[in-house]
């Protein structure tokens, strides 16, 4: 009889652990959800800091550069842009 209960003592520790293991890992996982939905992808630089100017340089512009968001946006710069802006970022389509 004593065998009896130290195996089923056994295999009810075994399934609790299994079980706080899986809640852990669930906890884990969606505590990680959870701060990838706060935090932004990423932070867009200021106009000043990328030197942009509202006026192209030779043939370059915000409306032929890579990074440009039409119809006023960028992928690296805050705020608005226009299509005939530049910055020191600038980068061919």
């Amino acid at each position: 009889m004593e065998i009896g209960i130290k195996i089923a003592e056994t295999m009810n520790n075994e399934v609790q652990s299994r079980r706080g293991l899986f809640r852990t890992a669930a906890c884990a996982f969606g505590g990680a959800l959870a701060v990838m939905a706060v935090t932004p992808a990423q932070a867009k630089m200021s106009q000043k800091a990328a030197e942009y100017q509202t006026s192209p340089k030779g043939n370059e512009s915000c409306a032929n550069c890579a990074l440009y968001r039409a119809p006023s946006s960028c992928t690296l710069i805050d705020g608005t842009v226009v299509p005939a802006g530049w910055c020191r970022f600038y980068a061919k389509k």
